[in-house]
């Protein structure tokens, strides 16, 4: 039995999670190639029931999250940690975090991005 919380006008009934992110994109500006840089994606529940982080997947090898595996109850706070390791990546860099959560819907985007230098070749 499939409990699908939404009505055919696209409204919920109201006591599902919430998943509130501070923000969902960070910009880590320039770094020099072969460093790990790291930051975390605060969120807050802001429904009315648990929430639960199902899975957290990255775009890439180089990115790898953590997340909470318990529970989230309403008004608590959480982090999805982000670590980028640019070790043979050069120029732009865009990668992304999926986020899988009980919520609706149940997936949220989150964006990593930096500008990997070499400083042998910005002294040329």
């Amino acid at each position: 039995m499939v409990n699908n919380p939404n009505t055919a006008g696209g409204q919920t009934n109201g006591s599902l999670p919430v998943i509130t992110f501070e923000e969902t994109e960070h910009d880590f500006g320039k770094i020099i190639e072969g460093e790990t840089v790291n930051f975390s994606f605060r969120f807050t529940n802001t429904g009315k029931s648990d929430l639960l982080l199902a899975e957290v997947t990255s775009s890439c090898g180089c990115t790898v999250p953590s997340y909470p595996k318990m529970p989230i109850r309403p008004g608590e706070q959480g982090e999805v940690k982000v670590a980028f390791n640019s070790n043979g990546r050069k120029g732009f860099q865009s990668k992304t975090v999926l986020v899988a959560s009980n919520t609706q819907p149940n997936t949220t985007l989150l964006r990593i991005k930096a500008q990997v230098v070499n400083p042998a070749d910005e002294d040329r």
